[in-house]
């Protein structure tokens, strides 16, 4: 069999992160509002609706540690899974079936990202094309962009949510007509034998970088969330806030492209450090100012700095912990699903208890702030 082009391999990565993430985690977002018209979900039953969608990603993540992720089977069955529970949505008004199926979509996306992120990471190092994995990881605000402009079109021709669903859905099928062609033909090489206890090796740091990490995933799944919210309640004419959701994709699309200079050229922890930076401003940009400027800028800078974040960061732990760093990424990881989920569920609460979102940005940006102040001091003996 004729070994697979690295370019095939980087853009069949793509196209699968980009349904995992763009459909399976976030096609909520840009939905949201138009649930809102269509049925009257509350900004809290929203933020419900998104925190069990990422507690059904972090069950997931935890599932992919000892499920057979060399399976094809298991890919397959993923991307069905995104793809019905998504639909799924277009076809009940009922909130209980909504949480199940939104807790389905998140377990379904983060057995999907592991399994395509192990079968591409690993091609391309097989095939010394390892920059092209920066191509696959733009698969996330590649998704997030597209599903962003379906549903600012069918704002614009008055369809509600159900067609929405139905159609991301339908759309989060159509690419296992070229993704699995070529990540179904990827051999996994074998398992590793268990690395050495490494609890000595790991320093003072740790904890500093988990807490770190967890603030970074409390920032941005808030305007990752009710973003498109927040731009109606500013702009309710959908021509104009239905552009916030794809904006910010494209912004995580393109800075996903240029991380890897950016990190070359500054190092992990001070990209890691500007990006709070640069986020925490986002945040704040919309509870100081109300108009749309301030909601497409929030949208850039978030947008532009969510997965730089998610890269930069852990990275750090592969360089702060001295031999295996399983055990810090995990913690880390595990903090960081515990602020998606945490999130919105605030959010929520404090938006229908009457404070708006306000309250919430600026929290948010001040634990970002701070965070970024403890990223300045330097690594030392291992952290």
């Amino acid at each position: 069999m004729l070994p697979l082009p690295p370019l095939r391999i980087a853009l069949a990565g793509l196209v699968a992160l980009a349904v995992a993430m763009g459909i399976g985690r976030f096609a909520f977002t840009p939905i949201l509002p138009m649930m809102q018209d269509d049925y009257a979900v509350s900004v809290g039953n929203g933020g419900w609706l998104a925190s069990v969608n990422y507690i059904g990603y972090l069950l997931g993540a935890l599932a992919g540690t000892v499920l057979p992720l060399r399976s094809r089977a298991l890919l397959v069955t993923a991307m069905l899974a995104v793809a019905f529970s998504t639909f799924a949505m277009g076809l009940t008004e009922n909130y209980g079936a909504w949480s199940l199926l939104r807790f389905a979509a998140g377990v379904a996306s983060a057995l999907m990202f592991i399994a395509v992120s192990t079968r591409c990471i690993s091609a391309l190092a097989e095939c010394g094309r390892t920059p092209l994995t920066g191509l696959v990881y733009a698969g996330v605000g590649s998704g997030i962009a597209v599903t962003g402009l379906i549903c600012l079109a069918l704002m614009q021709h008055d369809s509600g949510s159900a067609w929405a669903w139905r159609i991301a859905g339908i759309l989060a099928l159509l690419p296992a007509l070229f993704v699995l062609p070529v990540l179904g033909r990827i051999e996994l090489p074998a398992a590793a034998a268990p690395a050495p206890d490494t609890r000595k090796h790991i320093g003072g740091g740790a904890a500093l970088l988990v807490l770190c990490y967890g603030v970074s995933g409390f920032g941005y799944i808030i305007p990752a969330t009710f973003l498109p919210v927040m731009a109606k309640a500013v702009v309710p004419d959908a021509a104009l806030f239905g552009w916030s959701w794809p904006v910010f994709g494209a912004a995580a699309l393109v800075s996903t492209l240029v991380a890897a200079t950016l990190a070359a050229n500054f190092g992990h922890r001070r990209v890691w450090m500007a990006s709070h930076w640069l986020m925490a401003a986002g945040l704040v940009l919309p509870a100081l100012f109300s108009g749309l400027a301030a909601i497409i800028l929030s949208a850039l800078l978030v947008g532009g700095t969510f997965v730089v974040t998610t890269m930069a960061s852990l990275q750090v732990a592969r360089e702060s912990a001295r031999g295996d760093p399983a055990r810090l990424v995990a913690a880390m990881t595990a903090a960081f699903a515990l602020g998606q989920i945490i999130g919105p569920l605030v959010a929520g609460g404090l938006f229908d208890a009457g404070y708006g979102f306000n309250a919430v940005l600026v929290l948010g940006a001040v634990l970002l702030v701070l965070t970024a102040l403890l990223l300045l001091r330097e690594p030392d003996n291992g952290s």
